[in-house]
C-alpha cells in the first residue's frame, strides 16, 4: 500500500511513517519544513520526502493519506485531496487502527515531560526484556530511533491533547485506548486550539472514560487539575507519585542524579543517573509505577533508570568549545523553562548559566504565556530573547521586569554578538526552542571556535 504523508516531519507524523515502512508499506511524504532530527531519520529510513505541498506530489494517487494536524483549509494538497476525493485519515486514527489495535497500550500524557517519561518507559520495558513497540514525539538516545513496532503485545505511546486533525478536533490521545495511563501534569497550554484549562481538563476526561477497569492510571498529587479530573469521572484503579502518594522519591543529591524510591513506605532501591531536576525525578516514580503494572519488578525498572540516556534536544549536550559548554533543550513554556534551568543550576553549582530562548510555540506566539516568561529565568545569569518580526507582541517591554541580565534580538547573528561577549571558559549556555532555530546551535559553536 502507498501511503501519502502530510506534514511528514512533526515529530508524531515522522514517527508514524517508520512504523508505517516498518509495516511494508511504501511511505512517502511532505512538509512545508524539512529538517533534522525528523529529516535525517527518515531519509535514513530510505522515505522519500518532498518540500512543499505542491499537488502533484499526489499524482499518482496513493492509496491513502495521512493528514497532520498542522495542515488546514487552503492548503493546496489538502484542497486537492477534498477535490479528487482521495482517501484521507488523521495521524492518530491511523495509529490506533494500524498499529494498537489489540495491543497492551502504556500511553503517556500531560503538558511536560511526555517524550522523556515516554522514552524511560520505553527503555526500562527493553531493558527487562519485554521488546515494547512505541513512538515518541523524539529520538532517545538509547533507541536512535523515535518508533518501532516492536515484538510483544507492549506499545509505549506519547499521548498528545493536541488535535487530531482540522477535520477531527478530538484530542490525538482519545484515539488510543491505553490500559497504562501516565498523567504527568496539566497546565493551560496550547493556546491556539483550547480556550482555557477547564476545555484541556475535558479533553483529559474523554481519556479517562477510555481506560479499562483492569487498566491503571498513575498521576502525581501535587496536581489540582489532574484531581480535578479525576473526579469527573474515574472507572479504573490510580496510583499516585510524589509528596504524600503511593510511589515517593528521597532525593540523595539535590540536583535529582541520585534518589531513593519508595512504594507504599518501602525502599525500593537508588536510581543514580545522568539527569537532572525534581522534574525527571517526577517522571522516574511515573514510569516506575507503568512498569511494574506490566510486570516490571521495581528493582529491575530501577536498574533500567539508571541506564537511561535522556532523550536529543532534552538538555542535550551538542558542543563544548574552548570551555564553553552549548546545550539544545525543547522547553518552550515557563514551567518546562524553570525546571530545566534549576536542575541544570543545581549541576553547575555557581558556574555561568546564559540561556537563549526563542517564544516559537503557537501558544507563545499568541502571547499565552508570556507573564510567565520573566520569571521562569531565574535561575540563569543571562538571558538572550529571539523575538522575531512576526511575533505579535512586544516582547522586550514583557522581558523588561525579570530579575536576571537580559538581552531581546531580532536576528542569530546579534544572539551570537550578544553571547560572545559573554562566555569564557566554565560558561554553560542552553538554547532553548521547540524548532530547528535557524541552526543556531552550530553556528554559535563556529562563532567561539
Amino acid at each position: 500500500m502507498h501511503i501519502h504523508i502530510l506534514g511528514i516531519c512533526g515529530t508524531f507524523m515522522g514517527s508514524l511513517a517508520v512504523l508505517a515502512k516498518e509495516l511494508g508499506h511504501h511511505v512517502t511524504g511532505s512538509d512545508a519544513n524539512v529538517y533534522p532530527p525528523m529529516s535525517t531519520q527518515l531519509q535514513a529510513q530510505g522515505i522519500e520526502l518532498t518540500q512543499g505541498y505542491d499537488p502533484a506530489q499526489l499524482d499518482p494517487a496513493p492509496d491513502v493519506v495521512v493528514i497532520g494536524n498542522a495542515l488546514s483549509r487552503g492548503n493546496p494538497a489538502v484542497e486537492y485531496v477534498l477535490n479528487k476525493g482521495l482517501p484521507y485519515v488523521s495521524g492518530p486514527q491511523w495509529l490506533a487502527d494500524h498499529v494498537l489495535q489489540g495491543r497492551w497500550v502504556l500511553a503517556v500524557a500531560g503538558t511536560h515531560g511526555k517524550t522523556t517519561t515516554s522514552s524511560m518507559l520505553a527503555w526500562v520495558l527493553e531493558h527487562a526484556g519485554m521488546a515494547p513497540g512505541f513512538l515518541i514525539g523524539g529520538v532517545p538516545q538509547n533507541f536512535a530511533v523515535s518508533a518501532r513496532l516492536g515484538d510483544t503485545p507492549f506499545f509505549v505511546v506519547e499521548a498528545d491533547e493536541y488535535d487530531s486533525a482540522f477535520f477531527d478536533k478530538r484530542s490525538k490521545f482519545v484515539h488510543y485506548r491505553p490500559r497504562t495511563a501516565i498523567l504527568n501534569n496539566l497546565e493551560f497550554d496550547h493556546a491556539d486550539i483550547f480556550p482555557d484549562l477547564p476545555a484541556i481538563e475535558r479533553q483529559f476526561h474523554h481519556l479517562v472514560r477510555t481506560i479499562p477497569s483492569e487498566g491503571l492510571v498513575i498521576h502525581p498529587t501535587t496536581e489540582p487539575a489532574l484531581q480535578r479530573v479525576i473526579d469527573m469521572g474515574c472507572w479504573t484503579p490510580v496510583q499516585t507519585t510524589g509528596e504524600g502518594g503511593q510511589w515517593q522519591a528521597r532525593l540523595l543529591s539535590d540536583d535529582g542524579s541520585r534518589f531513593e524510591v519508595l512504594f507504599e513506605g518501602v525502599v525500593q532501591g537508588t536510581v543514580e543517573w545522568d539527569m537532572t531536576g525534581q522534574h525527571n525525578v517526577a517522571n522516574a516514580l511515573a514510569t516506575l509505577a507503568a512498569a511494574r503494572h506490566v510486570g516490571v519488578v521495581p528493582s529491575m525498572a530501577i536498574d533500567g533508570l539508571s541506564a537511561f540516556k535522556s532523550v536529543k534536544r532534552r538538555m542535550e549536550k551538542v558542543a563544548e568549545v574552548k570551555g564553553v559548554t552549548i546545550y539544545d533543550d525543547f522547553a518552550h513554556h515557563p514551567t518546562a523553562i524553570a525546571t530545566t534551568l534549576d536542575g541544570l543550576r543545581k549541576r553547575i553549582g555557581d558556574a555561568p548559566l546564559v540561556a537563549i530562548i526563542e517564544p516559537r510555540s503557537n501558544s507563545m506566539k499568541l502571547g499565552a504565556h508570556r507573564d510567565g516568561l520573566p520569571q521562569s529565568v531565574a535561575q540563569a545569569d543571562h538571558v538572550v530573547w529571539y523575538a522575531p518580526a512576526n511575533l505579535g507582541w512586544d516582547l522586550a517591554a514583557t522581558v523588561a521586569s525579570s530579575p536576571v541580565s537580559t538581552r531581546v534580538c531580532d536576528s542569530l547573528d546579534a544572539i551570537i554578538a550578544d553571547v560572545k561577549t559573554r562566555v569564557k571558559p566554565g560558561t554553560h549556555v542552553v538554547i532553548m526552542s521547540n524548532g530547528g532555530f535557524g541552526g543556531l546551535h552550530g553556528k554559535l559553536a563556529d562563532a567561539l571556535q
